[in-house]
Parts: structure tokens; sequence; C-alpha cells
């Protein structure tokens, strides 16, 4: 019996799913791999780019089902300044190091490093320790990045110039 192939991924509002497959963000951010669900589904993942699969998309397999991806709770930071300006101030600073960032209105959340957490606090941000799932800010080149934040290419080229101390 050959595998199930998903080649696309979709919004599964109020469709059926078959299954779940619960991944971290680096297991979410796929273009080819073989993959088993939750419950034992075998399939392989076939997207035409890399892109950051975000939790509750579906992946519509060739057999017609659909497995629900779920985020995987990670350990994380959440990162709070203590003004609006202070945030901006540190979202420059970790985009600077290219540090993957789930951004909202009072806070900025990324994996746990300790040397990324030594720099906030010299910084004046107040760190808080969590486990959750992680759904970082989608990068410059990708298409409709301000509004959707749906596709994610860790394969861009890295070409500027610049001190990453």
């Amino acid at each position: 019996m050959t595998r199930p192939i998903a080649t696309t991924v979709c919004t599964i509002g109020g469709q059926d799913v078959a299954d779940t497959i619960t991944l971290d963000e680096t297991a979410r951010h796929r273009r080819r791999i073989a993959l088993v669900s939750d419950n034992g589904i075998d399939f392989v993942l076939d997207l035409p780019e890399a892109r950051l699969i975000r939790h509750g998309e579906g992946l519509k397999l060739s057999d017609g089902r659909i497995v629900e991806v779920r985020a995987k709770p990670e350990k994380l930071y959440r990162v709070r300044a203590r003004s609006p300006h202070h945030l901006l101030q540190l979202a420059w600073h970790l985009g600077n190091r290219h540090c993957p960032s789930q951004i909202s209105a009072d806070s900025i959340t990324i994996r746990q490093d300790h040397t990324l957490r030594t720099m906030l606090e010299g910084l004046g941000a107040a760190i808080e320790e969590e486990l959750a799932p992680f759904d970082p800010q989608g990068g410059a080149y990708e298409d409709n990045h301000l509004e959707q934040d749906h596709h994610h290419d860790k394969q861009a080229t890295h070409n500027h110039g610049h001190s990453h101390d």
C-alpha cells in the first residue's frame, strides 16, 4: 500500500479531520518529509516550497483525508518591556540577531536561550519562562507577510552586510 501524499495546506473550517499531528515550530517548517500522525497515519508531506505550517491548519492527503496540525508546546521566554518604545528597542536587538520571534502588542516571545536572556535582561527586559506553542512572525520576503504570515521560508539567502555581535 502506498503512502498518501499531502501536497496542500488547507483551512479546516468545519471539515472533518482524520487525525492530528503535533509538531514543534522547527518540525512545522517543512517542504518534503515522511510523517506519521498522532494516531498512526503514515504519509508524505510534499509541498511546492518550504513554509511554516501554522497551528490549526490542515494537511490534505491524496486520499481525501485531512490531518490537522497542532503546535507542540516549547520552552519559551515571554519578553516584556517597560514601555512600547522599549519593546521596539528589544525587538530591534532580537531582529538584529535574526531570532525567530512571536510578536504581540505587549510582549515578544522567543525560544529559551541563556545568551539572549542575559542580553535582554541587560537591556532592562522582564523575562517570564513558559511552555507554550511557538508561532513566530514571518519574514519580510514572504507572500502577504503583513497580513497573514502564512509562508516562512528559512531557505532564503542571507545577503546583506552588518554585524551580528
